[in-house]
């Protein structure tokens, strides 16, 4: 995968977890996750660091998937015309 196309998936899945980030604790309070019945007892800077990384992973994964099904841009690579060859 080349620089451009990588940038293409990790650009917008950035901005788009920074929106799930502002979205998610304005309504939740880090100081008050529990897991499995007890604080978490991370930091609150902790928590939305790992929060901002796991939401930013699942955009990546979602726009890799995207980009991927969409195949390659026009103009790149090559096709295969009516008869059945490769036009490149």
């Amino acid at each position: 995968m080349d620089a451009t196309r990588a940038l293409r998936i990790a650009w917008p899945a950035f901005l788009a977890a920074c929106g799930l980030q502002a979205l998610v604790f304005s309504v939740v309070d880090p100081l008050e996750l529990q897991w499995a019945g007890d604080p978490l007892g991370w930091s609150r800077q902790a928590v939305y660091a790992a929060g901002f990384f796991a939401f930013w992973l699942a955009c990546v994964a979602a726009a890799a998937t995207s980009a991927f099904l969409a195949g390659p841009a026009p103009g790149t690579g090559s096709t295969i015309d009516e008869a059945g060859t490769r036009v490149h």
